[in-house]
Parts: structure tokens; sequence; C-alpha cells
């Protein structure tokens, strides 16, 4: 049952003057029950009925400021992305006061769409059956959980891995929280991580010694190739025979090549380790069929939404293998984290939803050609790159031989933040053979936003010739 869009959508507020008629579902006898929903009385001192710029002014203008700066500024930060208007508002929902410690039902998990759309129904059985939560008042918060699993499961699927036979666990409240889940349902304290070295652009959480992977397990980090700036697979496998590893890690922050999943998997096998990939970088390149999809050969596939997805800042979990799916869903509740947060799941069903549209393809396929176009601009000014070039989002600029005019090398903080006051915006970025992380020589570039504001490969070539004589 679909209930009309009401034309005010204060229907809902707990604070709605009970002098008013009401609105929308509560107006009705909705999904069997009995009496009409009553309005609650507000309690006046609560200041729930108030718009920001009544309750609190000055974050108010904080978040005009911070809007006029992402309209001002060229931002080029590869793990930023614009976050569509639709999905802010499933963020800004009612879900965002519910509490929902656990699971949707058993009988909506492996859900389609179509079946999640017949509400009447899976709320009989949700009556009958009950669910898997620690909290009540939670049938709503059932459907946009089974739908964003329904919506990414399908996402991801190809045709050796079709829909029905990925699990996905969309509760993780960050990337760094879905891939500690993974690391508490695999290992045992002290057992070998493998993943790549940080500062040849791995993450935190794949073993750093700055982190909490890195200090409960036992990490060997491997790296790319002096010689080709991709990864040393030959390296990396000689690592493996060596210290047995009980997982191998495959993700990058910053390193701009596709990985050869095949090979890793291969690598794994022959160790007896599991395969985790973070695809956190190029999820929405794996969705465009621009970046080879690891499911089928990583046993744990790891990604944030909001990155290339273009979604809210949050995380999923899949894998293909029955016997580890409850495993997971236990590591991340109530291993890792508690209740979930609702209102986000929500706005990745919407995000899920935006990324199967020819139009979300197209951006990534405009992400991508930015992306080269920048790297061979600013190749053809001089500008050396890490890695030697791109193949996905992002790329990443060597400092070492630029900006010497006092005899002192330019680092990436520095040159971060003369280009962010020419209103372009990067983050510094440790190098291979780096002394330290504060003393990083490169910056990361990435072409997300400057793609979703329009821009083509012409405008990149631009970009190139500006922050080539910024960085001069």
């Amino acid at each position: 049952m679909r209930w009309p869009r009401p034309e005010n959508r204060s229907w809902w507020h707990p604070g709605r003057n009970p002098a008013e008629p009401a609105q929308g579902p509560e107006s009705r006898l909705s999904h069997g029950m009995e009496t009409p929903m009553t309005t609650l009385r507000r309690h006046d001192g609560f200041l729930a009925d108030l718009g920001l710029e009544e309750v609190d002014p000055f974050v108010a203008e904080l978040i005009q400021w911070e809007g006029i700066r992402q309209r001002r500024k060229l931002i080029l930060i590869p793990s930023e992305s614009i976050c569509p208007r639709a999905v802010r508002e499933a963020l800004a929902s009612p879900f965002t006061s519910v509490y929902a410690e656990g699971y949707p039902p058993n009988l909506m998990e492996g859900a389609t769409e179509e079946e999640l759309r017949d509400v009447e129904g899976n709320l009989i059985r949700y009556r009958r059956y009950g669910d898997r939560r620690f909290y009540k008042g939670t049938e709503y918060v059932h459907f946009v959980e089974a739908l964003a699993k329904a919506r990414v499961t399908r996402l991801f699927a190809t045709p050796q891995c079709p829909a029905q036979n990925i699990y996905a666990n969309v509760q993780p409240l960050s990337g760094a929280a879905a891939n500690n889940a993974v690391y508490q349902a695999l290992l045992e304290p002290g057992e070998v991580i493998m993943g790549m070295a940080l500062a040849h652009g791995g993450h935190l959480t794949h073993g750093s010694e700055l982190n909490r992977s890195g200090r409960l397990y036992r990490p060997v980090p491997y790296s790319v190739s002096d010689q080709t700036g991709r990864i040393d697979y030959q390296g990396l496998r000689d690592l493996a025979r060596e210290h047995r590893p009980k997982l191998i890690v495959a993700g990058f922050t910053s390193y701009p090549w596709a990985p050869d999943w095949q090979r890793l998997r291969e690598i794994a096998e022959e160790v007896g380790a599991f395969l985790l990939a973070d695809i956190a970088h190029p999820a929405g390149l794996v969705v465009a069929g621009l970046y080879p999809n690891p499911l089928g050969l990583a046993h744990v596939v790891t990604f944030t939404t909001h990155k290339t997805l273009c979604g809210p800042r949050g995380a999923v979990i899949l894998t293909t293998d029955p016997s580890l799916a409850q495993k997971l869903d236990s590591a991340v509740f109530p291993g890792e984290q508690g209740g979930p947060h609702v209102n986000k799941i929500a706005a990745m069903a919407v995000a899920f939803g935006m990324a199967r549209t020819e139009t979300f393809k197209r951006l990534q396929r405009g992400i991508v050609e930015n992306a080269r176009a920048l790297a061979e601009a600013l190749h053809a000014e001089g500008v050396d790159l890490c890695y030697g070039g791109t193949d996905t989002h992002l790329l990443v600029v060597k400092l070492q031989g630029l900006g010497k005019p006092t005899g002192y090398p330019l680092l990436g903080e520095i040159a971060s933040r003369v280009l962010d006051l020419a209103g372009l915006v990067v983050n510094r970025n440790s190098l291979p053979g780096d002394l330290s992380f504060a003393q990083a020589t490169g910056i990361r570039l990435g072409t997300p936003w400057a793609t979703q504001r329009g821009m083509g490969p012409r405008e990149m070539r631009e970009v190139a010739s500006v922050i080539a004589l910024i960085l001069r």
C-alpha cells in the first residue's frame, strides 16, 4: 500500500500541534492497526519544533559557510564526492530517532525489492513470527535494511555470483568498522595479516602499527615494485610463503591501478589464507564495470558508500561464502558496534538505487576519463607522478624536484596549503621512501567531485596547468 504524499511533511514530527488535522499514515487505520495513531504531546521546553537558525544560529552559519566553500573551491580529494539531495533527505528522516540493535527477521533476509514492496504481507509475517531485534517499533526499519541489502547485492552481482548467492551486511558505521569486524570474524589475536604498506598506498586498517589492526595482529606489509610502480606480486608471494598469513588484504587508498584479483586469490590459496578485498575507493567504478569486481575471488569484500558511490558515510560487507556470513554478522553486532544508524541505512538504500542508473555509470566513466586526462596533462607539464599514472579515479603527484627556489624541498603539507589558497583542495600523501608521514613528499588528487560538477578533460588540462604553475 502506498500513502499519498502529504502536502505538509510535518505529519511525522513528534512535535506537531495536536490541534492541527492529522495528515498521512497517522490519520488512517494503517497496516492493520485497530485504532488510529495518536499524536504525542511535545515537551515545550525541548524546542522540538524550532528550526536550526532559531535554536543554534552559529551552527547554521557554519553550515552556510561550508556550503559556500564547497561551491567556490574545486575539491580534488579522491575520497570525497557530492552527496545527492535525495540521499541527504533520507539522512534527515525520522529514522534518525530509532534504535534497532539486531537484524531483520529471517523471513526478510534475501528478499527481493519486489517482495519487500508487499508491505502488508511482510508486516503480517513480522507480527506472527517476530524478529531478531532487541527493540520494538522497528517494523519499518526491517524494510529499509532489507531493501538496502537487496539493492546492494543486485548492484554487485555478476553472472558467476548472482544476487541471491551474495550475503550483505549494511550496518558498519565506517570502512574501519567493517574491516575490524572482518578481522574479528576471521582472525585470532597474534595471527599474521598482510596488507599493502601505508606509504605504498595501503590503509591504516590494513595492518598499520598506528592502528588496532597492526597491534592486535602481526602485520607483514607488502609493497610496489621500484621499477614498475605496480604491485610486486612475486615479492608478495615470497612474503606469504615465508610468514603464512591468515589473511591477505588487497585494498588501496593511493595506489592508482586495478589489482589482479585472480593472482591474489592464487597466492592466498597457496598459503591457506583468506583474501579480503577492500574496494572502498573504487566501489563506484566496480558498479560501472570500470574496475574488476572481486566477488567470487575474494572471500570477503568491504567498501564504504561515500566515495565513488556518492552515498552517505557508511560501509558494507559482502561475501559469497554462507559459512562466513553468520560470523561476519556477529562480528559487526554485537562484536564491533551496537545499534546501527538506521537513517544512514535508508540513505544507503537510496544511493544503491541511484547507482543502478545509466546516469551514474556515465558519471563513473567521466571520473576515470578525467583522472586519465589530468594525469596526462600533469605529465606534459613536467610534473612527475608516483606509480607512473592511473587507470582509476585518483593519482599521486611526486613533489621531489619541484618548488626549490630556497633550496628546501616542497613537502605535501605546504603544497596542499598553497593549492587550497588558490581554490584547489587536495591532501598530502606519503610516498615510498618517505622518512615520516609528517614529511610526506606527495599530494593525492581525485576527480569524483570535479566530474559531478560537470567538468571534463578540457577543464582537467586547465587544472593541470594551474597546479604545475603553483607547484613550481
